[in-house]
């Protein structure tokens, strides 16, 4: 059976870990997996990416394969051809298909017809390769993750909900600072707050995400800033989580928005190595896919 990946819920918590233990070790040997080679991984993009197509692109590269990239103006979607009639053409050319979309419905139902693993690389309500490289990165910095603390402060987004998802698998507390408006919903078994110093309070590390979307209107920007100004992850914040906590953002980040200067490019953020490991998790979630 064809195993995708959507919300990150699809994994088994045995098998999350197998992925981040194969992640750190592809770190240390960049070179020493060629599971994809002579094979092709078609990675779709219908939005601006940095650290998805790089890190995807090269951790193809790196596995022996082909990374296909490609914009959706450049397929037929755009003149009338259906997701379901791409999946199945898709799936008789590639191992795998990435999709960095604005729909969950169009990917839910890429991976509903195609006969290779569908890998969600953005969607409106979920990222779960971001979670994979954020849980990589308590790894590297803890150990053992079991019973670790994360704090995130700001929109309840699609990278919030993933944290939530991948974290409980993880054995990871995830507590969510939002303003009425901007919660998680309470099903995900995050604790959910309105009080960032709450959320924050002895945690090991503190995440936040950009407040305003690619989507967002001019006015609805104005009013997202605004209800989430008290959410900034700035060094008073930081202080209130425990003395070796860390920030973490998954990127772009507007310092001066939701995170300070300071803590964006200081001595307590492990943010350039989190992007880092967006490669490596990928390489370890394609060979779990299609090596595996």
């Amino acid at each position: 059976m064809t195993r995708h990946l959507i919300t990150g819920g699809e994994l088994a918590p045995a098998e999350l870990t197998s992925i981040l233990d194969r992640a750190l070790a592809l770190k240390q040997s960049p070179a020493a997996s060629h599971a994809l080679a002579g094979r092709s991984v078609a990675l779709l993009f219908e939005q601006p990416s940095t650290r998805t197509r790089t890190s995807c692109e090269a951790g193809v590269f790196e596995l022996g394969g082909h990374p296909m990239v490609l914009r959706a103006n450049e397929l037929q979607l755009t003149r009338g051809e259906s997701v379901r009639d791409t999946a199945l053409v898709f799936s008789r050319h590639v191992g795998a298909i990435g999709l960095r979309t604005s729909s969950d419905e169009r990917l839910e139902e890429l991976a509903e017809h195609a006969t290779v693993p569908v890998v969600n690389l953005l969607s409106p309500g979920h990222h779960p390769c971001q979670a994979l490289a954020d849980l990589m990165t308590l790894r590297e910095a803890f150990g053992a993750i079991g019973g670790r603390r994360l704090a995130y402060v700001g929109d309840g987004n699609n990278v919030a909900r993933s944290l939530a998802i991948l974290g409980a698998l993880a054995g990871v507390e995830v507590a969510v600072a939002a303003p009425e408006g901007f919660q998680l919903e309470d099903s995900l078994g995050a604790r959910l707050t309105s009080d960032p110093a709450e959320a924050v309070a002895g945690a090991d590390a503190v995440y936040t995400d950009v407040w305003v979307s690619m989507s967002d209107a001019d006015e609805q920007a104005a009013a997202r800033r605004e209800a989430l100004a008290p959410y900034r992850l700035d060094e008073a914040l930081l202080d209130r989580a425990a003395p070796h906590a860390f920030a973490l953002h998954c990127l772009p980040a507007h310092p001066g928005e939701e995170i300070t200067e300071g803590v964006l490019y200081g001595d307590r953020q492990r943010i350039w190595d989190q992007a880092e490991n967006r490669r490596h998790v990928f390489k370890a979630l394609l060979e779990f896919l299609v090596a595996g």
